[in-house]
């Protein structure tokens, strides 16, 4: 919930986000919508709905999810269009830490996992998109993209123009 508290910061609305990879459990959306924002849900297999992938997000939780990706630079360039300007993706998952063990590694033993990661990976991406990047507990990645500008504007101030 703390991805929530960080983004109502910033904003004085609802805010809308998106639960991308995987259909999240009633739970988290019941959480989400008590604090009266709205989780969409795209899983590419269970709730495949494209017209999600038209529009931008106050923020996007990948939730166990990057590690299936089969082109994670394709997922990477989609998931940063979908952020609006400011907004955060929360991603977790398993991050490889002793390159040297991998064969011992039990996480690459799911076949269904495709895609590895280190700290350094998230670190290029985030450098090549500009993106503010946080390495948290547990194996979450939280990620902002730039507003575009350091500048706040008082709302207060522009009703009255």
């Amino acid at each position: 919930m703390s991805l929530i508290l960080q983004c109502e910061q910033q904003s004085t609305g609802s805010l809308i986000g998106l639960n991308f990879g995987r259909v999240a459990e009633p739970e988290t959306v019941l959480s989400v919508e008590s604090h009266r924002h709205t989780l969409y849900q795209y899983d590419p297999f269970f709730a495949a709905n494209h017209d999600l992938l038209k529009r931008q997000y106050d923020f996007i939780c990948c939730y166990r999810v990057f590690e299936h990706f089969r082109f994670p630079f394709k997922e990477w360039s989609l998931l940063g269009k979908l952020l609006k300007p400011g907004a955060w993706l929360a991603i977790s998952t398993k991050l490889l830490t002793e390159p040297g063990a991998f064969d011992k590694w039990h996480h690459k033993n799911n076949l269904t996992h495709v895609s590895f990661y280190q700290r350094s990976t998230f670190e290029f991406l985030a450098q090549q998109a500009g993106f503010k990047l946080l390495f948290a507990a547990n194996d979450l990645i939280l990620v902002q993209k730039p507003s575009g500008s350091d500048i706040k504007r008082d709302q207060s101030s522009l009703d009255d123009v």
